[in-house]
């Protein structure tokens, strides 16, 4: 058997052709091109912004998180398709001083996209959203910018704030670690409702988070502005008190049964440096470990363990979203030694992630991808080999015939064309 690489144009990139339909329903990375500042001389530009753009988060998507990667991969002729150009793309110092352009303002606008098209997302306003905050560490590449020792995580690391609705992303923001997990979210809480209810004024708006972001100021500013609010409460003596009989309770229902015990109630508490107190739910859970408490302050009415057990708990979901992005979608590939060049990259990850959610959320309804990951739905629908005929008029893309997911492709390939005519 012999092999070479003198097939000429063939991509194993087919499942682009599902993200071009997504990127083309969305405006998404159109928008974004033409946020990057650019200063280069018109008539001496070959490759315009916005094919960067799509070339770069494109090639994310699809599995590429190096610039490097570029020096062959802007050869390929479905990539080439996708970011709207039938020639060679940019190469990799091309793309690199692409990155080099971005500054604060790149962020906060790119940020300002990802809400523009998570509100167009919807076909009317909700009754009710729920913002989940979260962040995480992002292991740094050496002597870069904003690099910090974490004793948490016990690295050097940047520390990115997320905003997430569901599985749609809202905000995306770098930080270094050396500061408190809740700095900035404050900040991006206001803006974001300011943001929302400026085209839905009557939807309700609730924020929850782990106990990193309880800030008390940031709990008075929601009750001011029709905010609520679920948020982990950090255990201490004081709690323990005020929960102690239902330690006890959980305690004597262990011993009678030896079955683990739950038990939940509302208490009243307010540290010494809060304006006043609030209302907590108390969780005391009780094993042969001995008993595990748990506290969440909350502006919300209702049962206990309801509140507890379905709404504040469900925000664990944020955690494998940011998860998928930083193992699937490479949201921690921040190696510039810049600052604003890794808010760019955090940006394009982001990108191309809306492209992913967007693919499961609108094709995959149904089938057995519509729960699956980025690196799945990579592996078993966008990774597909395909000869592509070029003519003057048209390309043409024969795709695998034994490709194993052919009908879900399909399904999907009909579903977006679907539901753009």
């Amino acid at each position: 058997m012999l092999a070479d690489f003198e097939g000429g144009d063939i991509s194993q990139e087919g499942g682009l052709l599902l993200l071009r339909e997504v990127d083309r329903q969305l405006g998404l990375l159109d928008e974004a091109g033409r946020i990057l500042p650019d200063e280069r001389i018109a008539g001496r530009v070959t490759h315009d912004q916005r094919s960067m753009v799509k070339q770069r988060v494109f090639a994310i998507a699809q599995g590429w998180e190096d610039l490097n990667d570029h020096e062959r991969l802007r050869h390929d002729p479905l990539l080439q398709s996708a970011s709207d150009q039938m020639e060679v793309l940019a190469s990799a110092p091309t793309l690199c001083r692409m990155e080099g352009r971005a500054n604060r303002t790149t962020a906060i606008e790119l940020n300002k996209l990802l809400v523009k098209k998570f509100i167009e997302s919807f076909e009317k306003a909700p009754e009710e959203i729920v913002l989940d905050f979260d962040a995480t560490d992002d292991v740094v590449h050496g002597r870069q910018e904003g690099r910090f020792f974490h004793g948490y995580y016990d690295h050097y690391c940047f520390l990115p704030l997320y905003v997430f609705c569901g599985s749609q992303p809202l905000l995306a923001w770098l930080r270094p670690s050396n500061i408190d997990a809740a700095r900035g979210a404050w900040l991006a809480l206001r803006w974001l409702v300011e943001e929302v209810r400026r085209v839905w004024p009557e939807v309700r708006m609730v924020w929850r988070a782990d106990s990193g972001f309880c800030r008390w100021r940031m709990l008075r500013w929601s009750e001011a502005n029709n905010v609520d609010y679920i948020v982990g409460l950090a255990r201490n003596a004081r709690l323990a008190a005020l929960s102690e009989e239902l330690s006890r309770r959980a305690a004597d229902i262990y011993e009678s049964t030896g079955s683990k015990a739950r038990e939940f109630d509302w208490i009243e508490y307010g540290a010494g440096s809060w304006d006043r107190s609030r209302r907590v739910i108390a969780k005391v859970e009780h094993t042969e470990k001995g008993t595990n408490p748990r506290y969440v302050v909350t502006s919300l009415s209702g049962e206990a363990q309801q509140l507890y057990d379905e709404v504040y708990c469900a925000r664990g979901d944020m955690e494998n979203r940011i998860k998928e992005q930083q193992l699937g979608l490479f949201a921690d590939r921040t190696s510039c030694h810049r600052w604003w060049p890794n808010q760019l990259r955090l940006m394009f990850s982001t990108l191309a992630y809306v492209l992913i959610d967007t693919l499961r959320r609108k094709a995959l309804k149904g089938t057995d991808l519509a729960r699956a990951q980025a690196t799945r739905i990579r592996l078993e629908l966008l990774k597909i080999g395909a000869v592509v005929l070029k003519n003057t008029r048209r390309i043409v893309v024969h795709l695998s015939s034994g490709w194993p997911r052919r009908d879900i492709f399909a399904a999907a390939h009909a579903a977006l064309y679907c539901d753009s005519s």
